[in-house]
C-alpha cells in the first residue's frame, strides 16, 4: 500500500451560506490525501499502474467551481468523483479550508476533513 497526497490545492470559489459569498467568493485551500496500492507502479514505471495526481487535481478544481452552500457538500462531491474516477483508491480524505471566513472574527481559516472507504 502506498499514499499520495496533494497538499494546499489553491482555488478562488464562492461556497457559502450568505448572499455575499455567493456573489464576492473566497480563497479556498483543499488537500487531498489517497491510498492505494503502488507496488506495481513502483515497479512498472507506468502511470496507469497507479492514480494519476493529475486527474485527483482536476478533480478537485472541478467541483470547487460549483457552488454549494456548505462545505460538507463540495467534499463529499470530492470524495464520490474521486472514487468513481480512480478504482484503486482504496480510502480517501478531503480536507476543504475556507481562508478569511465571514463569521465575525479574526479566523484564519475553517477546515472541513471528511474521509471514505472502499467497501
Amino acid at each position: 500500500m502506498g499514499k499520495i497526497k496533494l497538499k494546499n490545492i489553491r482555488t478562488y470559489s464562492n461556497h457559502g451560506c450568505l448572499l455575499e459569498e455567493a456573489k464576492i467568493g473566497s480563497d479556498y485551500l483543499v488537500n487531498l490525501e489517497i491510498e492505494c496500492d503502488l507496488s506495481i507502479s513502483s515497479l512498472s514505471d507506468q502511470l496507469n499502474d497507479t492514480v494519476d495526481y493529475v486527474l485527483l487535481n482536476r478533480i478537485v478544481v472541478e467541483e470547487m467551481a460549483i457552488r454549494s452552500e456548505l462545505l460538507e457538500h463540495v467534499a463529499h462531491r470530492i470524495l464520490v468523483r474521486a472514487m468513481n474516477e480512480a478504482p484503486t483508491i482504496t480510502k480517501i480524505e478531503v480536507e476543504v479550508s475556507k481562508i478569511n471566513p465571514p463569521i465575525g472574527g479574526d479566523v484564519e481559516a475553517v477546515t472541513i476533513i471528511m474521509s471514505k472507504t472502499r467497501e
